[in-house]
């Protein structure tokens, strides 16, 4: 039987953005400190804040967004409820014409119309015209808690690196292990997901080394050099 990931899509996608945000957004505040900073209070203080701020926002984002889509489906299928409450025949010749461009022959897709009218008409609306069903549903308490913990998973990561790198390597480290850190989530979700690995690691890694150099060229600007 063949595998198939669309049930995953919602958390998964989630899920990997909270992982490599953290990771990334907290090493590159991270970066940028150590460019700025020889102490290592300043770094550490600065990702322990940015992995408090970034998994709240990531939380907040996420839930915000997909109750905005959960809100539009919602909306869309009381307005089908009341188009099939009124006008039940021009739906079911909808129906049929979706069936058609499938397709079906025209007699086979009133056929087919009818019987899932019978069966459950708004589910076949709701699936065949507006595209919503169970599996692709938005679900904003599960998708802000994924990407919260997520989030929080991967920004604890280069959190470990401040307190526990060498100060003189601390810019080297917290690059090296963010790249590393960022190659391994990719290859997981890759796997979950059923998609291209080396495609989706490098993907990660080229915009993960563009958004750090940035920040470190930052620290470096703008750095003060206190001990």
């Amino acid at each position: 039987m063949e595998k198939h990931y669309t049930n995953r899509s919602g958390w998964l996608r989630a899920a990997v953005l909270g992982a490599n945000d953290g990771i990334l957004s907290t090493t590159s505040i991270a970066i940028g400190v150590a460019a700025a900073s020889i102490a290592r209070q300043p770094i550490i203080l600065a990702a322990v804040a940015g992995l408090a701020a970034g998994a709240m926002s990531m939380a907040a984002g996420e839930y915000v967004s997909v109750s905005s889509q959960s809100d539009i489906e919602t909306a869309d299928i009381a307005r089908e409820k009341h188009e099939l409450d009124t006008m039940a025949e021009i739906e079911l010749k909808e129906l049929a014409k979706i069936y058609q461009k499938r397709g079906l022959k025209k007699d086979l897709a009133m056929e087919v119309a009818v019987q899932l009218t019978a069966y459950d008409a708004l589910e076949a609306h709701a699936r065949d015209e507006l595209g919503i069903n169970e599996m692709t549903q938005a679900k904003p308490l599960t998708a802000a808690l994924a990407s919260a913990l997520s989030f929080i998973t991967g920004g604890f990561l280069p959190l470990l690196v401040s307190i526990f790198a060498p100060l003189k390597f601390m810019l080297m480290a917290q690059y090296g292990f963010a790249i590393f850190f960022l190659a391994t989530s990719a290859m997981v979700a890759a796997k979950a997901g059923g998609s291209n690995i080396s495609k989706a690691v490098l993907r990660i890694c080229f915009w993960g080394t563009v958004a750090m150099a940035m920040t470190a060229l930052v620290g470096y600007i703008f750095g003060v050099k206190t001990s």
